[in-house]
């Protein structure tokens, strides 16, 4: 079925090569047509009442023929030996088996760096109100001495929460 697909194919490539041949070739007869500014340009109009209808009727059925041969070629073979015109398909399974893969471990670094976050965020409270308990210290100590400025706030970065855990009673 292949070697038939194959020899129609290069019989349509011989075709449409002679029809664009037949074109490009300079009229070989001069008309008072052709005597304007388009010297280069082809004449469609010279020759034509030589034309055998006839000769283009038969070439126009034997290019429809070869177009249903090969379009029902085609279709038989996407119907009856699709593995050989398609992808191979079970190359597929395997690729989306890894991406799942991949889609589980990254939700699983996820919910860690959830969990790292509520780990560290008991350390953030303690070290915020660390800064702002020496903050206070030493304004108390410098306010015998001198004239303090205002105690600087501890800035907070935006986008974080403090969370504090409850205590819980020991027994």
């Amino acid at each position: 079925m292949a070697p038939k697909l194959s020899v129609l194919l290069l019989l349509l490539a011989v075709a449409t090569v002679t029809v664009l041949a037949q074109r490009r070739r300079p009229a070989t007869t001069t008309t008072t047509t052709t005597t304007n500014n388009n010297d280069d340009e082809w004449n469609y109009r010279d020759g034509s009442d030589r034309v055998n209808m006839r000769g283009v009727a038969n070439l126009t059925q034997i290019l429809d023929n070869w177009r249903f041969d090969i379009l029902s070629q085609m279709k038989g073979l996407l119907q009856n030996d699709h593995q050989s015109l398609l992808p191979d398909y079970a190359r597929i399974q395997p690729l989306s088996e890894a991406l799942d893969d991949l889609y589980k471990e990254f939700n699983a670094l996820k919910a860690h760096l959830g969990d790292l976050t509520e780990k560290f965020a008991a350390i953030e409270t303690f070290i915020d109100d660390f800064k702002a308990g020496n903050a206070n210290t030493n304004t108390n100590t410098n306010a015998g001495s001198a004239p303090a400025a205002a105690p600087a706030s501890v800035p907070r970065q935006p986008g974080r929460r403090v969370m504090r855990k409850k205590a819980t009673p020991s027994s």
